[in-house]
């Protein structure tokens, strides 16, 4: 410490003999300040002594993502990957969204704009939501962020305190229990079953609300990674349940144009739920703009003149670039999406129809999303493999030239386990192709055993 005081003052000393700064030779300031220990670097290749939160250590990331990472680590080696880890649109950004976008910058909407969002954004989202849910709420019910996710933070934010109890539905989209761990809040588990489709428990729902601490509910649905959907009476029952109690909804929305069967119905849509429910929505996978990092939130102006404020201290805005490419989206591209949706439906029909011809699958139609989630438990147990391992078998060792990457369901949480997810965002005949390697890969026995000694986290216990 000593020493760099002294360095610093024999800086300023030099600096205040002229007005132009004086540049001092290192060789300089070690002959006038030599010692009998050698000088330790004080700005560079410093050892820090300070050590992370308990938070920050214990943090995770998104699985798809670790996995995306690999697969394009392997692609880069020559390898060919047929890639259904990742929720990403596999199509080009709706028209009107596109053309808009382009139009904003050439026009210079590129600058700050409120927090909150556009006003004729928020007021074009509010028009939106009455016409395709006949809910009226106005722009003073929206707020603006990139994408759904970040909203999962700030709902913890404003409704959780420490050792606050949150329902979570397992198998659960990654992020969450991160979220909730930020607040110090308690995680409840609730299990979805291939039995039920993986619609919500609703008697777990109803012994969670009688716990003291029951303060939060995390809903999906359309469910990722399942598929499930819960329907228009689960809401309702849900919406009963929670009324007028000190209890929240985190409803997640971000599949609501992928419900292959009927329509979707928004929790929202349930009376008197209003304050105490924060609807998230995203451009990402109806309009095909994941890249964009556009979504909205939807509650009591209460609720999200707090969570503007969030977003005002941490985000600052969304490019109002952004906001007018989904802005045009909404108003102009509703045709378009809807086609690209039935394109969706297909896919995820056709990866269902092959994934039934795999000894060992056992497979439904999801309600909804572009995501098949097989139980693929016999041929776990048949080869002592964890279903996540067995994801990781298909992408890295089942083949020397070619592989596949989905994601095991564990990665999702302990209701996942004996589950495999594949998204449907690769062309029809890669889906093909990808079963067809699933069909062969779990042929190869003396492959995964070998696979399994130098990976023995994957082995089945």
């Amino acid at each position: 410490m000593l020493i760099a005081m002294s360095w610093v003052r024999l800086a300023r000393s030099a600096v205040s003999r002229g007005s132009r700064p004086v540049l001092i030779h290192s060789a300089r300031i070690r002959q006038a300040y030599s010692t009998t220990q050698p000088i330790e670097p004080c700005f560079v290749g410093t050892t820090m002594t300070t050590t992370l939160s308990h938070f920050a250590r214990g943090l995770s990331t998104e699985t798809a993502f670790d996995v995306l990472a690999v697969a394009r680590r392997l692609k880069a080696q020559g390898k060919e990957v047929i890639e259904l880890q990742i929720g990403d649109s596999p199509f080009m950004t709706t028209a009107g969204a596109f053309e808009a976008g382009i139009n904003a910058i050439t026009s210079g909407q590129t600058h700050y704009c409120p927090s909150m969002g556009l006003m004729s954004f928020r007021e074009t989202v509010a028009a939106n939501y009455q016409k395709e849910y006949g809910i009226a709420i106005g722009p003073e019910n929206v707020v603006v962020g990139p994408g759904a996710k970040v909203f999962e933070q700030f709902f913890c934010e404003a409704f959780l305190d420490p050792g606050d109890e949150v329902l979570v539905f397992s198998p659960a989209f990654p992020t969450y229990a991160p979220n909730i761990d930020r607040r110090a809040g308690v995680i409840v588990t609730s299990h979805l079953k291939q039995q039920n489709a993986f619609r919500p428990n609703l008697h777990d729902i109803e012994d969670f609300c009688k716990r003291p601490k029951a303060k939060a509910i995390f809903l999906n649905s359309p469910h990722n990674p399942t598929g499930g959907v819960a329907t228009e009476a689960d809401l309702k029952a849900i919406a009963d349940l929670v009324r007028g109690k000190n209890i929240a909804i985190f409803s997640d929305e971000p599949y609501n144009h992928m419900v292959w069967a009927g329509k979707h119905f928004p929790m929202l849509g349930q009376p008197g739920i209003l304050d105490q429910t924060v609807a998230c929505y995203t451009f990402s996978k109806s309009y095909s703009m994941s890249g964009w990092r556009l979504g909205y939130a939807v509650s009591s102006s209460r609720v999200i003149d707090a969570i503007g404020k969030m977003i005002n201290t941490s985000l600052s805005c969304v490019p109002p670039l952004v906001q007018l490419a989904g802005e045009a989206a909404l108003k102009n591209d509703a045709n378009e999406r809807d086609e690209v949706m039935q394109r969706f439906k297909k896919k995820v029909e056709l990866l269902v129809k092959e994934l039934k011809s795999v000894e060992g699958v056992n497979v439904i139609m999801p309600a909804g999303t572009f995501y098949v989630f097989p139980n693929v438990a016999p041929i776990c147990m048949r080869l002592g493999i964890t279903s996540h391992g067995l994801a990781m078998f298909l992408l890295e060792a089942a083949d020397d030239a070619k592989g596949v990457a989905c994601l095991g369901g564990e990665c999702f949480g302990p209701a996942g386990k004996g589950f495999l997810r594949f998204s449907c965002a690769e062309p029809d005949d890669r889906l093909v192709a990808a079963v067809a390697f699933l069909k062969d890969a779990v042929k190869r026995v003396e492959r995964v055993q070998a696979y399994l000694e130098t990976h023995a986290k994957y082995r089945l216990q």
